[in-house]
Order: C-alpha cells, then structure tokens, then sequence
C-alpha cells in the first residue's frame, strides 16, 4: 500500500470514529514523513487519540491532546493532504471548547476528503 493509499485509510477509519486504528494507520505514514507534511499528520494523530482518549472517558487526556492537535494544526497551510485544515481546525476548536465546558460534546469531527 502507497504512502496516500494508508493516509487515505486513516481518514477513512477516523470518519468512522475508528480513532485508535486512524492513529495507527497515521503513525506509520507519519515516520516516512518530513518538514510540514510531518507537522500536519502528527495533528491528525493526535487529534485521533485525543477522541479515543474521550471514547473511554479520559476527558482530561482529551482536552489536552486536543489542544495540542490544533496547535501543530494551525501551522499548516488552509488545504493539505486533500483536507480543508480550517474547517477541521474549527470542528476540533467546537468539540473541545464543548468538553471543557462540562457540555455535551457536538457532532463527532468528520474529516473531508477532497481527494
């Protein structure tokens, strides 16, 4: 399988709130690769384990890799990977201001692929 055909793969098993196997498959994208492209799927990463995190009720763990998904989310240009990175960057921002308010979460964040 190709580096885009397991990036794809993640997103995909992250749609499916398949948090855990997302990250899994990402890790593995992430050690091939480099500069902003690195930055980017670390975010992904981490914003996959920080709902697993979620999932099995570590809100705290949650809150905090959230925090940190979007930080190295911020940095990345407004379209990467075939990802609408503002989009996503303001459904994380939703969903974790939310948690930390004690509130119900809203929607589960969804990945768009425009590939």
């Amino acid at each position: 399988m190709t580096f885009g055909e397991r990036y794809r793969v993640g997103i995909r098993h992250f749609n499916a709130r398949e948090f855990y196997d997302a990250h899994e498959v990402w890790e593995d994208v992430w050690r091939e690769s480099h500069g902003m492209e690195k930055r980017f799927l670390q975010g992904l990463i981490q914003a996959a384990v920080a709902l697993h995190h979620h999932s099995t009720g570590n809100v705290v763990g949650a809150c905090s890799l959230m925090a940190r998904a979007r930080r190295n989310l911020e940095g990345c240009p407004g379209e990467l990977g075939g990802i609408r990175v503002g989009e996503l960057l303001a459904e994380l921002g939703e969903w974790r201001e939310a948690v930390v308010r004690g509130e119900a979460a809203p929607g589960i964040p969804r990945i768009a692929d425009l590939g």
